[in-house]
């Protein structure tokens, strides 16, 4: 029985809500493209962790690749993949690969362990603020967290009485992708006076997988960057 899956749990937030599950305890499956680095990560984090290899591209694959897991109290869908594609140069494999990864993969995984899951069970997916605040180039990925908060809804109804959230991070300074970005632009627009961490996207996280009473829910994490 895993008390927590992380698909996408080899980095950025994904590792990070790994990270702190597995220091109160928790037995969890993170999962990765590679079979390899998963386990090398999941030794890293420690405790009760193993790792697996998922690829959300290949969702034919997805059955045999999380056939080994038993028992799922909650899952956490992290997987991300970057795509810089504008109209005027549009890269179709880029932009299917992006659609796959994100709304048929983890649509996937979701049906793959649903059978596996108790009435109590909760999943959270994490979306992104782009797809209220695009910019040139986003156009595959603001309409893909746009589909997030579709894929919520329309699952929180299916999968009754089991729990669907997803966390909406804005630009998280602190992650892999934009630590090292030049970001007071950013920040002086954010209301709170500070980016949002990943420590902040996990305390989302862990809250929409405890709390019994959130259901369907599209949660913002950015400090009230919206509101500027």
């Amino acid at each position: 029985m895993s008390d927590l899956v992380v698909i996408g749990g080899t980095s950025g937030i994904g590792r990070e809500v790994a990270r702190r599950a597995a220091e109160r305890g928790d037995s969890l499956v993170i999962s990765g493209r590679d079979a390899d680095r998963a386990r090398a990560v999941a030794a890293e984090i420690g405790g009760d962790t193993s790792g697996i290899a998922v690829d959300l591209a290949a969702p034919a694959d997805v059955r045999k690749q999380l056939a080994e897991i038993g028992a799922v109290d909650q899952l956490v869908l992290s997987a991300i993949a970057r795509d810089l594609n504008t109209v005027s140069d549009y890269d179709v494999d880029s932009a299917v690969a992006l659609v796959v990864l994100k709304l048929v993969g983890y649509t996937e995984v979701i049906h793959q362990l649903q059978p596996k899951m108790a009435d109590d069970a909760a999943i959270v997916l994490l979306g992104g603020l782009a797809k209220d605040r695009p910019y040139p180039g986003s156009t595959t990925v603001s309409t893909i967290n746009g589909g997030v908060v579709g894929l919520v809804h329309t699952l929180a109804t299916e999968l009754a009485p089991v729990r669907i959230n997803a966390v909406h991070p804005g630009i998280v300074g602190d992650s892999p992708f934009w630590v090292d970005k030049p970001l007071d632009h950013v920040t002086a627009r954010t209301p709170g006076g500070r980016l949002a961490t990943m420590a902040d996207v996990a305390d989302a996280v862990e809250f929409l997988l405890r709390n019994p009473a959130v259901n369907g829910v599209n949660l913002p994490v950015d400090g009230g960057w919206l509101l500027k």
